[in-house]
């Protein structure tokens, strides 16, 4: 019987672990996110129309998530059979390879078409590895949680959106200080420097994932022997689960993804903000979204999941009336306003995400069943509102786009409340 005190110290190692690579996911989404709103419709589609270079780019961006369900199917099924720790590994390097491969495409005008094509791969690729990373992580952090303290440690894979779009932000505010404007070295190849900078991240990563454990609860699944395939045990035993799950991460995705590409995408085309001020409102966002990720976290411990979720999204409702107004307003406080209060509101529903999705399925399929959730919610929340937001807003105007994340997030309020609780599943 193991003490307490060689749980929690797994358990912290664990924790760091899940953080470092999940920060690293969403710094390869949010720089690319930020490169795709600000830099590669003139990188990329330079022969296009504006409106037309945006619906690109920011398609390009979505590409990934199309990959993800077919990662997290692949990564779920090895992940269930060999361990969370080899699919993770594998994910990592994918990942931070192909961020590292998108700064080293030449631009359309230098070698053609092949530009964006060879963008679209990467993002393929990169999404597929995705697909299997988060609910890796998610169940590593949770699986080897001490009992009552799952919502805390599973805390420190949510952070690392918000360490990420600090660190991504950061990282282009000080490339573009330095290079200027969009009229100089910054287009031509200041704006790969995030992206190469992968590398490092990518390094330390892979450090600290191959000195973690294999997690016990998967370690004993896997003795019994393998029951059937896992996606196969998901969808049959547990289909209701997987949609519910799937359609309670829509708002949270939808909400991040149209913060961090649309938005800024619209205040630098159509309200001709600064960059440096966009990029600004993006730090203190990520520092904000990652002390209500904290607060939510840990107070799902005592209150539970579904009830600090439901209330995250209750908040979103609402939010989701006023958020666009704000940004129209053309008003760089009510621009910063809106943008800083929409990542509290998506730090309180990203808190006890990593634990209440991997309590919802049973080990044997538990990474099969999570991944598939939540890369699926991936798409319907993260890909298509930040693409159809453009198109919605010139052939229907501002309401429309309104309509549609009041939409998303009614979805998942409902896919919450249709939940049940799961904070008193203490074992496995």
């Amino acid at each position: 019987m193991e003490t307490l005190g060689v749980v929690r110290t797994r358990a912290r190692r664990v924790a760091l672990a899940s953080y470092v690579g999940s920060a690293i996911e969403y710094y390869d989404f949010f720089i690319y996110g930020t490169a795709a709103a600000l830099v590669f419709p003139v990188v990329f589609f330079p022969h296009l129309s504006p409106l037309m270079a945006t619906i690109a780019s920011l398609g390009t961006f979505a590409a990934a998530f199309l990959s993800r369900p077919l990662g997290a199917a692949v990564f779920g099924h090895f992940g269930d059979r060999i361990g969370r720790k080899n699919a993770l590994v594998f994910t990592l390097v994918i990942m931070g390879a192909c961020s590292v491969g998108v700064g080293l495409i030449p631009s359309t005008d230098t070698i053609g078409v092949a530009a964006p094509l060879l963008l679209i791969a990467m993002r393929l690729l990169q999404g597929f590895a995705v697909g299997g990373e988060w609910a890796g992580a998610a169940l590593m952090s949770a699986e080897q949680a001490p009992r009552g303290r799952r919502g805390y440690f599973c805390m420190f894979t949510q952070l690392g959106l918000g360490t990420a779009l600090v660190l991504a932000n950061l990282v282009f505010l000080g490339v573009h200080s330095v290079f200027g404007d969009a009229n100089s070295a910054f287009l031509q190849w200041g704006w790969r420097i995030p992206f190469l900078f992968s590398a490092v991240l990518l390094a330390v990563a892979i450090y600290v994932r191959l000195h973690v454990e294999e997690s016990p609860v998967f370690a004993e699944s896997a003795a019994e022997g393998p029951v059937g395939v896992p996606i196969a045990e998901a969808v049959r035993t547990q289909g209701r689960e997987v949609v519910l799950a799937a359609g309670a991460v829509i708002a949270m995705f939808m909400l991040a993804f149209q913060a961090g590409t649309y938005f800024p995408n619209y205040a630098a085309t159509h309200l001709h903000y600064d960059e440096d001020l966009i990029l600004l409102v993006g730090v203190i966002g990520g520092l904000c979204s990652i002390a209500f990720v904290a607060a939510s976290a840990t107070l799902s411990d005592t209150y539970g999941r579904r009830r600090v979720l439901a209330l995250g999204s209750g908040l979103a409702l609402p939010w989701t009336l006023i958020l666009f107004p704000l940004v129209q307003s053309g008003d760089p406080i009510r621009y910063g306003i809106a943008i800083i209060g929409t990542y509290a509101i998506i730090g309180i529903m990203m808190g006890p995400l990593a634990a209440f999705i991997p309590e919802i399925f049973a080990t044997r399929y538990r990474y099969t069943g999570v991944g598939l959730s939540y890369n699926i919610g991936g798409i319907l929340g993260g890909a298509l509102p930040p693409v159809l937001s453009p198109m919605l807003l010139c052939s229907s105007g501002s309401w429309a786009i309104t309509a549609m994340m009041a939409g998303c997030t009614a979805v998942s309020l409902a896919s919450i409340l249709l939940l049940s609780e799961t904070r008193d599943i203490l074992d496995w």
